[in-house]
């Protein structure tokens, strides 16, 4: 099902497993592993993990979805993901990166947590110059579109790249983040992307980056360390 990352060495990392996921991962799947995962890490049977994968197209729904956010539910699949936030979509050219890391010992702080998140992304991003900003009043991670039109309102045009959903079970997180590298953009039309309408969606191929799967799998690693080692 998926083959060990490469160990950097690096102190924060040597406790926890980097695995990515051989080809599309079929969402049940990766659910029913990462409950297991997480349970195991619980019982101090299992290491940390960061699990990267991709998913065929399909929508999921958080804790907070809003059936009227689902605008084409009959367009690819629909799963109920049983993590915070509402409708978002995965699919091939996504990386997912789901992060099983153990708050017992990082700190019972669910806000720090996510901020290290917001933190690790803005980081890997920043490797192809890319700017991401986090908002108070939008989750995930957003960059700056001055080439095109404002809004109606008139404020600047942000679109999302990144999204967050995370779930905790005694203390140890799963779900994680979504970071668009090539996706099909136009799958995103049926969804309201985390309830949020206005601003929209980006990539990193979009921004006219040529960057592949890879180069982010190689970013996130690098950055790892900096947003989850030691203060």
């Amino acid at each position: 099902m998926a083959e060990l990352y490469e160990n950097t060495g690096k102190s924060a990392r040597n406790t926890v497993e980097w695995i990515v996921a051989a080809g599309l991962m079929p969402y049940p799947e990766a659910l029913a592993f990462m409950e297991t995962r997480a349970e195991a890490i619980a019982r101090g049977e299992a290491s940390e993990a960061v699990w990267l994968v991709e998913h065929p197209p399909l929508y999921t729904s958080g804790t907070s979805a809003r059936r009227e956010d689902l605008t084409d539910p009959d367009r690819f699949p629909v799963y109920e993901a049983r993590r915070g936030g509402q409708y978002t979509y995965h699919g091939p050219g996504q990386r997912v990166v789901y992060v099983m890391l153990d708050l017992n010992r990082r700190g019972r702080d669910v806000r720090r947590f996510v901020g290290r998140l917001e933190a690790w992304i803005i980081a890997a991003l920043a490797e192809f110059n890319v700017t991401g900003l986090v908002r108070a009043d939008r989750v995930g991670v957003w960059v700056a579109r001055p080439d095109k039109p404002p809004l109606p309102d008139g404020s600047p045009r942000e679109d999302k790249i990144a999204a967050i959903g995370v779930r905790l079970r005694r203390w140890v997180s799963f779900h994680g983040i979504s970071i668009n590298v090539e996706p099909d953009l136009g799958h995103f039309d049926g969804i309201v992307p985390c309830g949020i309408r206005g601003h929209g969606v980006t990539s990193l191929v979009d921004l006219g980056l040529p960057v592949t799967m890879a180069d982010l799998d190689l970013a996130l690693g690098r950055q790892f360390e900096g947003a989850f080692g030691p203060d």
